[in-house]
C-alpha cells in the first residue's frame, strides 16, 4: 500500500519545540518539531492506551568533562503522561525493556508546496467529477509545509 501524505501545517506556523496532534484514518498521531527535525509517532501508549503525545520529550544528560553537562538529543524520547513509560521519538522503540512493545512511528518532514500540488494533479483517480463547474483562478504555492507520511 502506498503511503499517504498528510499536510500538518505551514512550516512558518510550526515553531521549534511545538507538537501537533492529527487524526488520520481513525488514528491519532503526534507530529513534533525539535530544531530542524520532525517526528511522527502514534498517540497511544502500548502500556495502557494513554495519550502518549501529551507527554514530555526527553534527552539524556551527558557530560564531556566535569561541569559541562548538557542534554543530548540523540536519542530523543517521549514519556507517557500516565505512567512515564518512555519511547524513542524517531523509531518508537520502548525503553522499558526488550519484552515491552514499541509504538508506531511515522516519517515527517518539510516539502515544498509545489510538490503537494503536483501529487494532487498526478493522481486523478482520487478525484471524481461532479455535476457542477466552479469559476477558477490561478494559484501559486509560495511556502513550505510540514507533511506526515503514513
Amino acid at each position: 500500500m502506498p503511503f499517504v501524505r498528510i499536510v500538518v501545517a505551514p512550516l512558518s506556523g510550526f515553531p521549534d519545540g511545538e507538537r501537533r496532534i492529527v487524526n488520520v484514518g481513525g488514528r491519532s498521531i503526534g507530529v513534533f518539531r525539535v530544531g530542524s527535525h520532525f517526528y511522527g509517532i502514534r498517540n497511544r501508549c502500548p502500556h495502557q492506551g494513554g495519550p502518549l503525545c501529551l507527554g514530555h520529550v526527553l534527552g539524556d544528560a551527558v557530560a564531556d568533562a566535569p561541569g559541562s553537562a548538557r542534554i543530548s538529543s540523540d536519542p530523543l524520547r517521549i514519556a507517557c503522561p500516565w505512567h512515564g513509560w518512555e519511547y524513542d521519538l524517531d523509531s518508537g522503540q520502548s525503553f522499558m525493556g526488550p519484552a515491552s512493545p514499541g509504538v508506531r512511528s511515522y516519517g515527517a518532514g518539510v516539502e515544498p508546496g509545489a510538490s503537494l500540488l503536483e501529487d494532487a494533479t498526478a493522481r486523478p483517480e482520487m478525484r471524481v467529477p461532479g455535476p457542477y463547474v466552479a469559476e477558477t483562478f490561478e494559484v501559486t504555492i509560495e511556502d513550505e509545509y510540514v507533511v506526515l507520511h503514513t
